[in-house]
């Protein structure tokens, strides 16, 4: 699963990419090392690093307006001096040089990338769930049960004789009391993964805001070009550029119009999306949620136990009918259960309970952030981006053309060129991945939470996909 959010940052960053070289040629190549940036931020994130999604969306455009300027609003113009550049970054934040496109931008990443690092903080718990009580080593009492009910008819020359399933239960549900104590909680677990799923689209949709991204950006850029008369002579104001513009053409440059129909891309009916292999992940999740209340009898279901408890095995003697015992599941149904004692919940079981249950409060608290407002449709406060009524938005995306709605493919070829800075990009990305320290788990955007293993949510599936054959 990880692999895949993965993939969509890069189809994303390629996107943005082919934007640039393709509308605004002229600064394209200089542009793709800001885009570049701005992407391997955004993964960092989603791994967990303590990185702030508003900074680094200034930091892109604060980057992206002396660009802007010096090629678009004043072209021929010799580049901006350090001096110069400094004041530019300055000023576009200030003036608002790219109007409410910035603030629409934070809204849309901060929210998508937070319910994305939070689904995947819960998958890594999942997985150290399964791997924790996978683990976990029986007491000796329920060590000693087990040989007796197994074994210790051997003892008396019965060697053919089977425990009787009732018995079986009984041991079991001793033995695995401590662990079953996890199956409100797991189940609660499974719940509230599946609310904050079903919460993520729109702007609660990574592969949706990260795959439009580049419309926003090149929407961005048109908002500068349009109010370029106003912004020259301000910026001429502020930051003392007194030089004439070699020229100034009576239409806009060459890079301002441009074909709204380059960035189509190709409808693909069915595609596989991040948001169905979610749904395909909670479905198979959901079919394990009574896992740990089921094991007992699961594992007497699955074994040479004797079903109707005639002639059987008692762990005395071979009985004609064994008068099975009531049981019940969880630590607290055990004082009564004669043949496994407990001693109290083991120690590790109850940190995963815990830590259950703030990852339980976590996803619960992102899935009431994602109830709309009243009045307010998903696709309106997509576009609003949280702006006020004086904030310039200029409208959510300029042509509808650009829009590229979960269009990703992970088994066929895009339309794009998706080896563009894919070497460089990537060496980044590990170089700021090694250099990261461990983080404390946290769902807002600005603080540390832990970087999960790139294998982690695949390996939950395949552990859960692989319990159905536990014997």
């Amino acid at each position: 699963m990880l692999k895949a959010f993965e993939i969509v940052v890069r189809h994303a960053r390629n996107f943005t990419n082919s934007m640039f070289r393709t509308h605004y040629q002229s600064m394209g190549p200089r542009a793709l090392k800001f885009v570049g940036e701005l992407f391997t931020d955004v993964s960092l994130y989603i791994l967990g690093s303590d990185i702030s999604v508003n900074d680094m969306i200034n930091e892109f455009f604060d980057s992206l307006f002396p660009l802007v300027y010096s090629h678009l609003i004043n072209p021929g113009f010799p580049d901006p001096s350090v001096e110069m550049t400094e004041c530019l970054r300055a000023a576009r934040r200030d003036l608002k040089v790219f109007g409410n496109y910035p603030k629409m931008m934070m809204t849309q990443v901060s929210k998508s990338l937070q319910a994305t690092r939070v689904f995947l903080q819960a998958l890594n718990l999942g997985i150290e769930v399964i791997n924790t009580t996978d683990h976990l080593k029986f007491s000796k009492d329920c060590g000693r049960a087990l040989l007796k009910m197994w074994y210790c008819s051997h003892c008396q020359g019965l060697l053919l004789a089977k425990p009787c399933a009732g018995y079986c239960s009984v041991v079991t549900h001793g033995c695995l009391a401590g662990v079953i104590e996890i199956d409100n909680h797991w189940r609660e677990y499974i719940g509230s993964l599946e609310g904050l799923t079903k919460g993520m689209h729109g702007i609660y949709d990574m592969e949706h805001v990260l795959l439009n991204l580049f419309s926003l950006v090149r929407d961005a850029i048109v908002y500068v070009q349009k109010n370029e008369g106003k912004l020259s002579t301000t910026i001429s104001r502020l930051c003392g550029h007194t030089q004439q513009r070699q020229y100034r053409s009576a239409n806009y440059p060459e890079d301002v119009f441009i074909d709204k129909k380059v960035l189509k891309v190709t409808q693909i009916e069915q595609e596989e999306t991040l948001s169905s292999r979610r749904r395909e992940l909670i479905t198979k999740l959901k079919s394990h949620s009574s896992f740990y209340s089921s094991l007992p009898e699961y594992i007497c279901n699955h074994s040479s136990a004797v079903q109707n408890d005639t002639l059987c095995w008692n762990g005395q003697e071979v009985v004609e009918r064994y008068s099975p015992q009531i049981t019940r599941n969880g630590a607290k149904a055990q004082p009564g259960n004669h043949e496994v004692k407990m001693k109290g919940p083991e120690p590790v079981i109850s940190q995963i309970i815990d830590k259950l249950k703030h990852i339980n409060q976590l996803l619960k608290g992102m899935a009431l952030l994602h109830r709309k407002a009243p009045g307010k449709t998903p696709e309106e406060e997509e576009e609003s981006g949280d702006c006020d009524d004086e904030d310039d938005c200029g409208g959510g995306s300029g042509d509808g053309e650009l829009r590229v709605r979960n269009q990703l493919r992970f088994l066929a070829e895009l339309a794009y060129d998706l080896d563009m800075d894919d070497t460089s990009a990537n060496k980044q990305l590990l170089n700021q991945q090694s250099k990261e320290g461990a983080a404390v788990p946290s769902s807002d955007p600005g603080s540390a939470a832990p970087r999960p293993s790139p294998a982690a949510a695949v390996t939950l599936v395949l552990l859960l996909l692989l319990l159905g054959h536990r014997p």
